[in-house]
């Protein structure tokens, strides 16, 4: 595995953080995030910017962690991007509170197992 590539998931974390952060900060539940534009537009950058360092990661990488619904990953990310004015944001919401954090955890057990390989 490439430091590269350590290097982007940590970025992944960082915007993960910010997700939650974010939810936290606000205190918000789907109704609270379906009213304030603010925070839908503040959690849909965090979750582009997630597709679009997910987009950089080797293919060597996304073939050795397969299981990861990468392609699903960037294609959000290519909608959130092209398409903002249609988005189901009770989707966008369940990602954010659900999704997110799963790969957060996920990427954050690759980069503990680089640190602990080196």
């Amino acid at each position: 595995m490439r430091d590269r590539d350590i290097n982007i998931l940590i970025k992944i974390v960082q915007y993960a953080n910010e997700v939650s952060g974010t939810i936290s900060r606000f205190n918000l539940d789907l109704d609270k995030f379906e009213a304030d534009y603010v925070v839908k537009n503040a959690i849909a950058m965090c979750v582009l910017q997630i597709g679009e360092l997910v987009n950089t990661l080797s293919n060597e990488f996304k073939k050795e962690h397969s299981k990861t619904p990468w392609r699903e990953i960037v294609s959000l990310r290519n909608r959130t991007a092209h398409a903002y004015i249609s988005i189901d944001w009770e989707i966008l919401w369940d990602i954010a509170t659900k999704d997110v954090p799963e790969l957060k955890t996920y990427c954050e057990s690759i980069i503990n197992n680089k640190e602990i390989a080196d």
